[in-house]
């Protein structure tokens, strides 16, 4: 009788194992949408953007700018002041994804240094992988899908 009940808890452990994996993959997060055109291709998530030419970050999920500022983390639609000419398509762009990023700045600061005037990287804008024609901005931007003509899904064309 108790290797019945051990027999039975140890498949009852398993099949309870194989549906938490199986939940697991199914919450796989995607917001290539969500991405400005200047990010970096490669990317089906991004949370954070640590920018090393400017020491700034970049908050995909809400579109703000998080930067120190006189010992502060400031939150904005925009670039820091002084750096408000930084072209934002030529600059070197690292995805951080960890909750609240900024707070590792020490960290992000001095293991990505080597990127700082680095120019190589893709961007979303000039990637011609269909699955970046839904990021706004991009030259072959199809809102709502593609209905096989290439126009998108039809919405807004006569």
């Amino acid at each position: 009788m108790k290797k019945m009940i051990i027999c039975a808890a140890i498949l009852l452990s398993a099949a309870t194992f194989k549906q938490a994996s199986a939940q697991i993959r199914l919450h796989v997060n995607l917001n290539i949408g969500s991405q400005p055109v200047w990010g970096p291709v490669g990317y089906d998530y991004a949370e954070y953007y640590y920018l090393p030419d400017i020491e700034t970050y970049y908050y995909v999920p809400s579109h703000q700018f998080i930067y120190l500022s006189n010992g502060r983390w400031i939150f904005s639609a925009s670039l820091p002041p002084r750096y408000r000419n930084y072209d934002l398509y030529s600059g070197y762009k690292v995805v951080v994804n960890e909750p609240r990023a900024y707070m590792h700045f020490d960290d992000h600061r001095s293991r990505y240094s080597s990127y700082r005037g680095n120019r190589s990287q893709v961007i979303i804008r000039n990637s011609n992988e269909p699955k970046y024609y839904v990021v706004k901005g991009h030259p072959k931007y199809r809102y709502g899908g593609n209905n096989g003509n290439g126009r998108g899904n039809g919405r807004g064309h006569h």
